[in-house]
């Protein structure tokens, strides 16, 4: 089982899905192992977290946008230290505010975006040292 975390009307759930690989199965099986019931996680876990090794957010000391978006608000500031998990910006995607939080301890090196600028999955956001 791998669990997601998803964000629909401004509520954030954690669900499970499990990967079925080769081979016929029964669809009612299938069907009910696919997805679990989505169970509320606090509005701190509904951040967009990540590492390189993850395949989210971060690579290195760069964060980068987690997906196509509008910066929304910027929270911090160049030269700012700033603890794992604090926030660091909102990304607007699909009408939805995504918080992006710091993923450990560091300065804010360099802010490489500004409010109201589009970026897409990838683009460079802010630089930790």
């Amino acid at each position: 089982m791998r669990q997601f975390r998803v964000t629909v009307n401004g509520e954030s759930l954690v669900v499970e899905v499990e990967e079925i690989k080769g081979g016929a199965t029964n669809p009612q099986t299938r069907t009910a192992n696919a997805v679990s019931m989505p169970t509320q996680v606090p509005r701190q876990a509904s951040s967009v977290r990540g590492s390189a090794a993850s395949g989210g957010p971060t690579t290195g000391d760069n964060i980068t946008a987690p997906m196509p978006g509008n910066i929304l608000s910027i929270q911090v500031k160049e030269g700012e230290h700033v603890k794992a998990g604090q926030v660091l910006l909102i990304l607007e995607a699909m009408k939805m505010e995504n918080e992006i939080v710091a993923p450990r301890d560091g300065t804010v090196k360099k802010i490489c975006v500004t409010v109201g600028q589009s970026v897409n999955t990838g683009d460079h956001l802010i630089s930790l040292e």
